[in-house]
């Protein structure tokens, strides 16, 4: 099997794409088990996962903090303390800054409801739907000091259908999400990912 990889996923709501993580670690699909869970919302369900599956949860209140980057150097130090190398955004709805992308160099994933770099930002469903889009979807990626800019590691294409809404593309793109999260971090956890530009070279 090799070396076990330490995750530590940052999540702000429900939590399903860390759901699909820690089941994937749990059916041995990943070589990797999450160490910690961290949200800046106290009474966020993705702490209450991590809770069901005997993991570390920790609330880090980001008002307690002069800004985002001593925020950051919070989240910096708790990840360290728990031997972090992948940290893993599973909905967390905070601006990450460069103190926590230099002490984890592309070793930061994020997913993104949309077909990046089309439809970044906050609600990517509303926009592809707005905008008479054909084919919506999700994107795994590392990410970098922009918004919804770093190199693609994985995606995944959902059509769009006639008459759908805003929840009925969302829930379709999620389905997606759940399988493909798991699979860009089984990628990483082999060793399989390299970054040469902005392109992700699997091996």
């Amino acid at each position: 099997m090799g070396k076990v990889l330490n995750i530590g996923v940052l999540v702000s709501g429900s939590g399903t794409n860390l759901q699909a993580i820690i089941d994937a670690c749990a059916r041995q699909e990943i070589n990797a088990r999450v160490v910690c869970v961290i949200s800046n919302v106290a009474d966020a369900y993705g702490l209450e996962r991590a809770r069901k599956a005997d993991i570390p949860a920790l609330h880090l209140d980001h008002r307690a903090y002069s800004g985002r980057e001593a925020y950051d150097e919070a989240l910096v130090a708790t990840l360290r303390e728990f031997g972090v190398e992948l940290v893993v955004l599973a909905g967390f709805m905070r601006i990450i800054t460069c103190v926590l992308l230099d002490a984890f160099p592309m070793a930061v994933m994020n997913i993104h409801p949309a077909l990046l770099p089309a439809f970044p930002g906050l609600h990517a469903a509303r926009q592809a739907l707005e905008y008479g889009t054909k084919v919506a979807g999700c994107t795994v990626h590392f990410v970098d000091c922009g918004t919804d800019t770093g190199p693609i590691i994985i995606q995944a294409a959902v059509p769009v259908l006639e008459g759908d809404t805003e929840e009925t593309l969302s829930a379709r793109i999620q389905k997606e999400e759940h399988r493909v999260y798991p699979e860009a971090v089984k990628l990483f956890a082999e060793g399989r990912l390299k970054v040469e530009g902005r392109k992700v070279v699997v091996s």
